[in-house]
């Protein structure tokens, strides 16, 4: 397992030099300042390439940039519309200037409108640690009252209805802000959250779009993309959605191992794989994230590695990100799984035995929160929570 850390660039503040000190073997990285469907070109690569191999006092880190997260698929090839052809045409010019430059990982997603989404970025547990959250009743408050979706009320049962308007009620105006401000954060590493007037607009593009037809989409873009990566040498890795279930009436194709499945048929090459997200799929109760890796890790190119602890048994419920070892995920089994499947790599001469991972998120712990770095991209709670999986996959690969 390759140990991997994700760094935002020159704002993010964790710098190179903390990735060292926590002995991080390589780099996860994107050009967020590129807007979505525009070309990387091999000089904005070597640039983000440079900053990564050198530290604070310009000697070289000896780290260098492994995993690119994420190569953003524009809205417009979601959606069929627009300049979608132009963007696809991109998106390969793109995969050949990061193939051309040594980087052979590329992790996106295909949710509609918004990434990851949270109630809470800033939960406080007993212990003082904070974390995000997403509180299932909070978020039904945000579509009923805030955002005032047109027939978001069939989309909630009467009880959660009701505690959301008493809940709304009680909020004022800066809770309100606050609660809508941390639901549309907007994708990790974008300058500033889309308005509330752009949320309601791109919602409003999807008003026609199943999951039928966004699944038919999904697949009309591999088939053009993988083939290319494939001919490069590159392995193309899709996040599921987050959280895994149906959010403000968009249609979700990405949400359990059934997905996967029909996107793995339906474009049969290796260089169409996954990004398995134990916190992502760990959200849902009904999805086994280890029996996924030990039944479709043939496909898997990069891993997620964090916990969860879930309110409920239902499938659309509340969550909190808890300690890399605390949570629903079963990680000492799934650390298990990746190494078998190293194993059996190695055995068949696969060049990609060695699976890049990264620990994801962590808890706000001690100094982070003073730092106040990236929601979910603290310092020395991704440290602990490095230092947890390390701890497994030592004991568990020791003779």
């Amino acid at each position: 397992m390759r140990q991997t850390w994700r760094w935002f660039g020159p704002e993010d503040r964790v710098a190179i030099d903390d990735m060292l000190q926590a002995g991080v073997e390589g780099v996860v990285s994107a050009l967020h300042h590129i807007p979505t469907g525009d070309i990387w070109s091999p000089e904005e690569i070597a640039k983000r390439q440079q900053l990564i191999a050198h530290k604070k006092d310009g000697s070289a880190s000896g780290l260098s940039w492994e995993v690119v997260e994420s190569l953003p698929v524009s809205e417009d090839i979601k959606q069929q519309k627009g300049n979608w052809r132009t963007h696809i045409a991109n998106y390969k010019e793109s995969l050949h200037n990061l193939a051309d430059a040594g980087i052979e990982v590329i992790c996106y997603n295909f949710m509609p409108v918004l990434d990851w989404t949270r109630t809470n970025l800033v939960h406080r547990l007993p212990t003082g640690a904070t974390c995000m959250r997403f509180d299932f009743i909070d978020f039904a408050l945000f579509d009923l009252h805030i955002l005032e979706r047109q027939g978001a009320s069939e989309d909630y049962p009467d009880d959660v209805q009701s505690e959301a308007a008493r809940r709304f009620a009680e909020l004022d105006d800066a809770g309100r802000a606050l609660l809508a401000e941390s639901i549309i954060f907007g994708l990790p590493g974008d300058a500033e959250a889309p308005s509330m007037a752009n949320v309601r607009n791109n919602l409003a593009q999807y008003d026609r779009i199943s999951t039928d037809q966004l699944r038919r989409h999904f697949i009309a873009f591999l088939e053009e993309v993988v083939p290319v990566a494939q001919t490069l040498g590159l392995r193309l890795c899709c996040h599921p959605d987050d959280p895994p279930f149906n959010l403000l009436g968009l249609p979700r194709i990405m949400s359990t191992e059934a997905d996967y499945k029909i996107i793995m048929d339906a474009v049969d090459l290796p260089a169409n794989g996954i990004t398995l997200c134990t916190g992502s799929l760990g959200a849902r109760p009904d999805n086994d994230a280890v029996g996924m890796m030990e039944r479709m890790g043939d496909r898997v190119h990069f891993l997620h590695l964090r916990n969860v602890v879930l309110e409920g048994s239902d499938i659309r419920g509340s969550f909190y990100e808890a300690e890399h070892l605390g949570g629903h995920v079963d990680m000492v089994g799934m650390v298990g799984a990746v190494l078998k499947e190293e194993a059996k790599r190695k055995a068949a001469g696969r060049s990609d035995w060695s699976i890049p991972m990264r620990p994801d998120h962590g808890l706000d712990i001690l100094d982070d929160q003073n730092r106040k770095a990236q929601p979910g991209y603290p310092a020395i709670g991704r440290l602990k929570g490095l230092a947890e999986l390390r701890g497994i996959m030592f004991a568990l690969s020791h003779a």
